[in-house]
């Protein structure tokens, strides 16, 4: 069974901008910068089926314009627990719809309805135990100062990853152009 999920590619400039701000935090586990991406909708380990109707939603996708996106700041998820560190990305009205499309193609593949709220972000560390929540505020009031970084996404990618696990690398299956 592959472990597939939608989302946007980082372009390689905005990768290569995010560098300064991997490393200097105990028990963080820093994604390649090759793997970064916005996740639209994680479908985890599939059948094949679902995976292949999928794939037909995706290409039946209606067109759209591309759309613009901010990286504009760096926070983390899990607040007393905390378990990841993200640039956070601007949920402009656009990306929040192609999201909900991306949701409904899944569901009529035959997965799941997310019960998580979308909240757009590319992950940059998944943090061990040793990332206390002390650590990781420390870590975000000494990083160097997060100038918002732009792109305009025209597609969006179905990845894959190894099974059963997570942080990449991730294999990009197919894409998917706006237009």
């Amino acid at each position: 069974m592959p472990r597939l999920f939608t989302g946007i590619e980082i372009p390689p400039g905005i990768a290569e901008a995010l560098a300064p701000f991997r490393g200097g935090l105990p028990g963080a586990r820093w994604i390649e910068s090759a793997d970064y991406h916005i996740t639209l909708r994680f479908l985890g380990d599939v059948e094949r089926s679902l995976a292949e109707d999928l794939c037909e939603g995706l290409a039946e996708a209606r067109p759209r314009a591309p759309i613009p996106i901010t990286l504009e700041g760096l926070s983390s998820f899990g607040g007393d627990k905390p378990r990841a560190l993200y640039a956070a990305v601007s949920p402009v009205p656009d990306l929040v719809d192609l999201q909900a499309e991306q949701e409904r193609i899944a569901r009529r593949a035959g997965a799941e309805p997310e019960r998580r709220k979308f909240t757009p972000h590319v992950t940059l560390a998944r943090l061990r135990r040793e990332a206390s929540p002390e650590a990781v505020a420390m870590y975000l009031s000494q990083a160097p100062i997060f100038e918002p970084l732009r792109f305009e996404a025209t597609r969006v990618a179905l990845f894959s990853a190894r099974e059963s696990t997570g942080g990449g690398p991730y294999v990009t299956e197919a894409v998917f152009p706006f237009a």
